[in-house]
């Protein structure tokens, strides 16, 4: 066998490999969009497509209510959303101030700083010669 003869068919390998794992790709990522919207029940927080953020008030076959802001209401198609929002509600624990903390905050503050040589250029008006 000579080299030619396997060109074609490694060619049409090479193109058609990349094709089909970027359709498997591209099947699953609707899937997920689609058992997305489907899952969308009022009280979740959403973002759309456009970036804008509400609350879930109400859901249809094919659109949904969002609430922007207290009292402002507005429809969008289900297909508009793009991922439920989840947010922490839990507060942040604050961990108490240990001594190595407290010594390196009195150290910085005892720090010196160099004073700098920088010089502020004049302005470009002055500077243009005619």
């Amino acid at each position: 066998m000579d080299l030619q003869s396997l060109i074609l068919p490694l060619l049409i390998v090479l193109l058609a490999v990349p094709l089909f794992l970027q359709a498997r790709k591209q099947k699953r990522a609707v899937a997920e969009q689609q058992k997305l919207q489907n899952s969308i029940e009022p009280g979740d927080k959403v973002m759309t497509t456009s970036g804008v953020f509400g609350k879930v008030v109400a859901t249809s076959d094919d659109s949904i209510d969002l609430e922007l802001a207290p009292g402002m209401t507005t429809t969008w198609v289900r297909a508009a959303v793009r991922e439920k929002v989840t947010t922490d509600s839990a507060p942040a624990a604050e961990p108490a101030e240990s001594t190595e903390s407290a010594k390196t905050e009195e150290a910085t503050a005892e720090a010196v700083v160099p004073e700098s040589k920088a010089e502020i250029a004049e302005p470009i008006e002055k500077q243009k010669t005619n």
